[in-house]
């Protein structure tokens, strides 16, 4: 149905690492173009030390479907020093990046295991903001005390 004009509507972009952990999310409005988000949130990548040497800031690889698939995205992301593998339009489905959407999906879903983000309540972007900050940070400390569990 329409969208409830007294609420903006909001997607939310996640760039994720290869276990799904977020590690940088954006909100837009519902009718922005997604591909425009792509650059903020790649500036947004906190430094992940490393065990040797500077803490690293960018991914070597960046896996995304055919919203991020126009050539200019491409090069700009090259141009960060990052392999893009971006599956193209017009070429079918099933080429690979099956795997990896399943866990940006699985991510997703946490995210919106939060009420308070499937159903966005807040009028003021910088609300809404903030509680995808905390639901970051409360997917991350979960993750991190299940890989605990594990060892």
């Amino acid at each position: 149905g329409p969208v409830d004009r007294a609420r903006p509507g909001s997607k939310h972009h996640i760039l994720v690492d290869g276990q799904g952990f977020p590690l940088a999310v954006s909100p837009t409005g519902g009718n922005r173009k997604d591909v425009t988000r792509l650059m903020p949130l790649l500036a947004k990548i906190p430094s992940v030390p490393g065990f040797v040497g500077r803490p690293r800031r960018r991914p070597d690889v960046l896996l995304g479907d055919r919203g991020c698939g126009h050539d200019k995205y491409r090069r700009l992301v090259r141009a960060q020093g990052i392999k893009p593998v971006i599956a193209r339009r017009g070429v079918p489905h099933g080429s690979g990046l099956v795997v990896h959407r399943r866990v940006v999906e699985r991510t997703i879903a946490w995210f919106h295991g939060f009420r308070r983000l499937r159903i966005r309540w807040e009028r003021r972007d910088d609300i809404h903001e903030a509680f995808l900050g905390i639901a970051t940070c409360l997917i991350t400390h979960r993750h991190v005390q299940r890989l605990c569990q594990d060892l």
